[in-house]
């Protein structure tokens, strides 16, 4: 039987969150610890964060071993949470410290219990604005009646403390006296239920079920966009709530967040809590600790939300489940749709992966019986499908240094005379991707990366989307110092604006990128005001395909159909199908049917067929043989291995060893492709080298690569990352 209790004096191991590789031990407090307890140990001249992992060594002399300093006033890790993290740790191959972190990233968890000073926005204006105040009003504004401290406020205005307090004397901003952490409200399963269509209460009562089973099993929820996935989905969670258990729903950007919340809202009386970068400090931490004592019903959040620690977590919904950025790129690398996979099952929990276009591995755990498929074949009410069609670019007659071709022109011109919404879509942010010297020929690149310079014209700025470096548009070449010969090739988001307002002067044209908005609430509020009709043509990168309603948008035109198509990566096919099935999706979501138009220079291209044909289960099959051919996720494992450094040739010769002392992988029948330049060679001004290990569906990878990976140590800057199951290859 595991200990479950320490009495004090009695040793503990304790899991830290510092880079040590091991739990330490400890003797347990006055009054003793509970296993799974937040505790506050020395280490060192410091006091640092642990975990009670459970029952210590024993293997020091017990008259050196120092004593846990006290015990956090926050709920225990649970059982179930600590195996989810260890399991985490060795499916991708990441230190069990690093796991803890991302469980334990609430500020101020040891604080106790109390109450302190929050400011709100208040019931009057100023009678003398200043800039400073006009900034504080702004970020009150911009969270939507959220609570913050007094440095927090400040902080995110760009003011004094002394600025709020004289705003709180004028009645313009609201200080109160409030608990620290307060409950969140209770959601209402029966508040706000919508009529459902046939296949839609079949579907829900099918995943309501499983839910109230109380056992483990995932859905894949396919359905068209417009379809009503959300609807569905929602009766799962108002099935959770009646069984008394946690829902946690996950969404691909911050962006969806305000629409979404408004929908819970709508449907079950109050909203949920929020976990997500946009969210402030003051508001983590108690969504945090909330979660923990089960007084958060629902939690809607980015994919981190996965660690907080669910007291009773009962559902998991994974909604557009296909979307790249459920993948962690840097720190842990982790796909959120496996781990929630991998967390409900630990909880005896549901997951439901929701997209009108899914992934190609879920597609495949459908096929092998693994997941069950729920499907939604029509549109909710009026809507229907949009007509999909390729524009021949070939046959078209089209100026150089112009990407609207006169067949979208004409479509465009058409909804305007309608008074309907037309989208132009292409997936490049920033006005143009390269800058040229028409007298060199030299492309201005980042000064730290292997990368070209993007230009961004409403910033009037230069960025790197590699690395975030930014520098001012110069008028001399860098390299041969010529002048006003620099000129910008291709198209981007703020380009295709320029192109568009001047060919249709008296249309209102908005540009959607992210790079334009100074926080995700400003982009949410101009999301909302495009939807209620604010434009007539919108011009918006990859941003626009997630989960936006625009009922009054019958047309979409995809600039550059192919340029997903370009490049090695193995998902580069099934990731242009996602996305232009996506992007079409968002025409003809009301009574007006909806036209996709493709530009395409390869009509005849297996994958642009697929798209105009909509013959979704078609591509799905030749994607899935053309895989399982060439021993490819889903259908056999892959593992990236990125070396980097500031010396080149030590990386080279540390990625040159590793491949010919690979015998631990060769003993399970892996192969080693590499090493080889990373696409991006170099970013932040460090040199990096890829390595690529390939190996049978069922071969034990995780344990071959720990052991080959260990024979090597890593000196100086030589940094070492291993991806298991990767999603992208720069």
């Amino acid at each position: 039987m595991v200990q479950s209790h320490f009495n004090e004096g009695e040793l503990v191991g304790v899991l830290t969150t510092q880079p040590l590789g091991r739990v330490l031990d400890y003797k347990a407090p006055q009054g003793g610890c509970f296993a799974g307890a937040f505790v506050e140990v020395p280490l060192g001249p410091r006091k640092i964060l642990g975990v009670v992992w459970g029952a210590g060594a024993g293997d020091y002399d017990y008259a050196k071993v120092r004593s846990v300093m006290r015990v956090l006033d926050v709920a225990p890790m649970r059982s179930e949470m600590q195996t989810f993290l260890t399991r985490a740790a060795d499916y991708t191959l990441t230190p069990l410290d690093q796991m803890l972190r991302l469980a334990t990233r609430a500020p101020g968890m040891g604080d106790a219990p109390g109450t302190r000073k929050v400011y709100r926005l208040g019931s009057s204006e100023p009678t003398r604005m200043t800039e400073a105040r006009q900034a504080v009003l702004d970020v009150l504004r911009e969270y939507g009646g959220l609570a913050f401290t007094l440095k927090e406020l400040a902080e995110m205005a760009g003011v004094g403390t002394t600025v709020v307090k004289g705003m709180v004397k004028l009645g313009a901003v609201s200080e109160e006296d409030a608990p620290r952490d307060t409950p969140y409200p209770k959601l209402d399963p029966n508040y706000g239920g919508k009529e459902l269509t046939a296949d839609q209460a079949a579907g829900a009562a099918v995943l309501a079920e499983a839910v109230a089973s109380g056992t483990y099993g995932t859905t894949l929820l396919k359905g068209v966009t417009g379809s009503g996935k959300t609807e569905v989905y929602l009766e799962a969670v108002a099935a959770c709530l009646r069984a008394g258990r946690q829902a946690l729903v996950l969404l691909p950007e911050i962006a969806l967040t305000g629409e979404f919340l408004d929908r819970i809202e709508a449907r079950f009386g109050q909203r949920p809590a929020e976990w997500h970068s946009g969210v402030t400090q003051t508001e983590r931490r108690r969504c945090w600790r909330m979660v923990g004592l089960g007084d958060a019903d629902v939690v809607v959040g980015a994919r981190s939300a996965l660690f907080l620690p669910y007291r009773d977590l009962g559902l998991i919904v994974v909604d557009e489940e296909h979307d790249t950025s459920y993948k962690q790129e840097d720190g842990v690398l982790y796909n959120a749709r496996d781990m929630a996979v991998l967390r409900a099952a630990g909880n005896g929990a549901q997951v439901v992966l929701a997209s009108a276009t899914p992934s190609l591995e879920s597609w495949a755990n459908v096929e092998a019986g693994k997941y069950r498929r729920l499907e939604l074949k029509s549109r909710f009410g009026p809507a229907v499908m949009p007509k999909m069609s390729a524009i021949d670019m070939r046959s078209e007659d089209l100026p150089s240094g112009h990407w609207v071709s006169p067949s979208l022109r004409a479509a465009m011109q058409l909804r305007i005379e309608r008074g309907e919404q037309s989208l132009v879509f292409l997936n490049r942010r920033g006005y143009a991707p390269v800058t040229l010297c028409r007298a060199c020929g030299h492309q201005i690149a980042c000064d730290d990366c292997d990368a070209r310079m993007v230009e961004h014209r409403f910033l009037k700025r230069l960025m790197c989307h590699q690395c975030g470096a930014t520098k001012p548009m110069p008028t001399v070449c860098p390299h041969c110092a010529v002048e006003d010969k620099l000129s910008a090739v291709g198209p981007g988001v703020e380009r295709m604006g320029e192109e568009v307002q001047a060919l249709f002067p008296d249309a209102r044209v908005v540009v959607l990128s992210s790079d334009l908005y100074g926080s995700a609430r400003a982009m949410k509020a101009h999301i909302a005001d495009i939807a209620a009709g604010g434009a007539d043509i919108v011009i918006g990168t990859q941003l626009v395909a997630k989960g936006h309603n625009f009922p009054k948008l019958t047309l979409v035109g995809v600039i550059d159909a192919d340029l997903g198509l370009q490049g090695s990566d193995l998902r580069a096919a099934e990731r242009t199908f996602q996305l232009m099935r996506q992007v079409a999706g968002r025409a003809g979501r009301a009574e007006a049917p909806g036209e996709a138009l493709l530009q395409t220079y390869q009509p005849e291209h297996a994958v642009i067929r697929a798209i105009v044909a909509g013959d979704e289960e078609a591509f799905w099959s030749a994607e899935a043989a053309e895989r399982k051919a060439a021993g490819v996720p889903p259908y056999g494992r892959m593992a990236g291995i990125v070396l980097s450094g500031g010396d080149v040739q030590q990386v080279f010769d540390l990625g040159t060893a590793m491949a010919r002392q690979d015998a631990a992988l060769r003993r399970i029948g892996a192969q080693v492709f590499g090493p080889a330049p990373a696409p991006i060679a170099r970013i932040r001004g460090r040199h990096r080298v890829r390595l690529l290990v390939k190996a049978d569906k069922a071969a034990p990878l995780q344990q071959a690569l720990a052991e080959w990976a260990a024979q090597f140590k890593l000196r100086g800057d030589l940094r070492m990352a291993i991806d298991i199951d990767p999603q992208s290859f720069y």
